[in-house]
């Protein structure tokens, strides 16, 4: 018996899903449940708030709040860290995400959480069609094939047979778009420059952008909603440390598929505190769109895991 168990044991040790046993791994799906969360809980926050505050003021503070957060890793780290011959590349990319985020919380104002949530699983299929275009990356068959069926998910998702597609949908689509130029400009980033140079700068850069576009609609918040603010900025800076603290942990694809819970989140947040009950249709693209990701990632990290030498990620 304990021979048979030794080597039950050892085989269960190198079947394909043997990585879901290690601590690192598990550690790492709990960071992206809760970044998942916190994504669900900003997304709420930012359509409680944009009753009494513009969408533009509420993108200002979240840069702002959010940049906060990066002071004592600019002490830490020192300005030396952070000389660089491509401000200009930082400067686009600060704009791009600017732009992403201004959209993005506007169309959050006028679209059900859910809605939302699901269209916003279309970034990995922008930034693998711009990384094609742009970076001339190759793209065969299979990943072709997983990027006509994502994007038929989102024509399911916005159905313009039955009426047109209201303007909260399209902004929340073409911010997704936008997102993913800018992580097409951090791919060049990286090719020189270090991840916290990357990430401070573009805090940095996106703040005269979220403040010009503020201006024309400003409005002195109150306490109260300096609080709700306050919560939006610490929510997204917790879901993006909880998301690079989790690719850092697991594999990537071991991780990806729990992304899919930020759809169940605003589902649950846009029923018990907007009075939103998801369509059958949200849940049937969302679901398509988010296959369709999952697949592209996981056909990447094969592709890599070739090209590194070693066995990919099951």
């Amino acid at each position: 018996m304990g021979r048979f168990t030794a080597h039950w044991t050892t085989k269960v040790s190198h079947t394909p899903l043997s990585f879901l046993a290690r601590p690192s791994t598990l550690r790492g799906m709990l960071f992206m449940l809760l970044g998942a969360l916190a994504s669900a809980g900003m997304n709420g926050s930012v359509r409680h708030i944009s009753g009494s505050l513009d969408p533009f003021e509420i993108a200002f503070f979240r840069v702002f709040f959010g940049l906060l957060v990066f002071a004592p890793l600019l002490l830490q780290t020192g300005i030396g860290r952070l000389r660089t011959k491509r401000l200009r590349l930082h400067a686009l990319r600060g704009g791009l995400q600017a732009a992403a985020m201004l959209q993005f919380f506007t169309g959050l104002s006028m679209t059900p959480l859910a809605k939302a949530a699901a269209l916003q699983f279309n970034i990995p299929l922008f930034s693998t069609l711009l990384a094609f275009v742009v970076l001339h990356e190759t793209i065969r068959l299979r990943r072709v094939s997983a990027l006509i069926i994502g994007f038929a998910g989102t024509v399911i998702i916005l159905r313009p047979d039955i009426g047109g597609v209201d303007l909260g949908s399209i902004l929340v689509v073409t911010s997704a778009a936008t997102w993913a130029s800018a992580i097409i400009v951090i791919k060049l980033l990286s090719r020189t420059e270090s991840s916290v140079t990357i990430t401070v700068y573009g805090a940095v850069f996106m703040m005269p952008f979220a403040l010009l576009a503020t201006i024309p609609v400003w409005q002195t918040p109150t306490l109260e909603q300096l609080a709700w603010l306050g919560a939006i900025g610490a929510l997204g800076s917790i879901n993006n440390l909880c998301i690079a603290q989790a690719f850092k942990e697991a594999e990537v694809s071991a991780v990806m598929p729990l992304e899919f819970t930020k759809l169940i989140w605003g589902s649950i947040l846009g029923y018990f505190f907007f009075a939103e009950v998801p369509a059958v249709w949200t849940w049937v693209g969302g679901t398509v769109i988010f296959c369709s990701t999952s697949y592209i990632t996981y056909r990447e990290s094969r592709v890599k895991g070739k090209q590194a030498g070693r066995r990919p990620a099951p």
